[in-house]
């Protein structure tokens, strides 16, 4: 799944806090995307996204797809073809199915600089000139991993650790990338394990970590939500939208998601 990054402001700016889910910081450890990724894939990739100006959602979605083969391809060919017995489609995968275009140069920016080359991990990621260093984040950080994320590793997520100097509370949660994120309180069999991590304190490896973090059953996110209210304002009004300067160039949702 496409990383969410979500935090609450301070008045005046910078951030109060930062929350990450299912976000890696040191793609090292990426996971079986890594397989998809060398210089041969990206040249070719870049050619194919040149000529389009994106990359296709069902490309996109064909990628991810065989990262899952067993779940995603084969099992669907035998059940929905073969035997004729179509799933019932869930809220999960309608969601799911609704893919996003990926613009050529972003997608190809994230690819190289993030998985092949690792930049952000060794200080060497920059935006408007200057180089991003993790080491520089000051306010407290909620990282959430899956237990079956086979996108994002959650011990590679857990990495937020080695990169920061900040108060980090990192939790981790059942389910895989998408399913472990959107769970609702409420959803039967959720459980998830958390802990809080002083910007003093020592690092605890991941294997040691999961044996030491408290499991708890539930949803995490009213864990999340506690957290963000001890560390959040009064709520802001939303900045105004509109006016003479920002009309609306076309009805909502806008032409870019009818493209086929």
């Amino acid at each position: 799944m496409v990383s969410r990054t979500i935090a609450s402001w301070a008045s005046p700016p910078p951030l109060a806090s930062l929350s990450l889910f299912a976000a890696e910081t040191d793609f090292h450890e990426a996971g079986e995307l890594k397989l998809f990724v060398n210089e041969s894939q990206l040249a070719f990739l870049d050619d194919m996204m040149w000529e389009q100006g994106v990359l296709e959602a069902r490309q996109m979605a064909g990628a991810f797809q065989m990262l899952r083969s067993n779940d995603l391809v084969w099992s669907r060919l035998i059940h929905d073809y073969l035997m004729g017995e179509r799933e019932k489609m869930t809220d999960l995968m309608a969601w799911n199915a609704d893919a996003t275009r990926m613009p050529y140069r972003m997608h190809s920016q994230y690819l190289r600089d993030f998985f092949l080359d690792n930049v952000l991990a060794h200080g060497r990621y920059r935006a408007k000139g200057r180089p991003v260093a993790l080491t520089d984040i000051r306010v407290p950080i909620f990282a959430v991993g899956t237990v079956r994320d086979h996108v994002a590793p959650w011990r590679s997520v857990h990495k937020i650790h080695l990169l920061t100097d900040t108060e980090a509370t990192f939790l981790l949660t059942s389910g895989g990338h998408n399913a472990g994120i959107v769970s609702e309180p409420g959803h039967p069999g959720r459980t998830y394990q958390v802990l809080t991590k002083a910007s003093d304190a020592h690092y605890l490896d991941p294997d040691r970590w999961l044996a030491t973090a408290p499991r708890r059953d539930g949803s995490w996110w009213p864990e999340w939500a506690k957290w963000l209210d001890a560390r959040s304002g009064e709520p802001a009004a939303p900045p105004a939208m509109g006016g003479r300067k920002h009309r609306p160039i076309c009805a909502a949702p806008g032409t870019y998601v009818l493209m086929t």
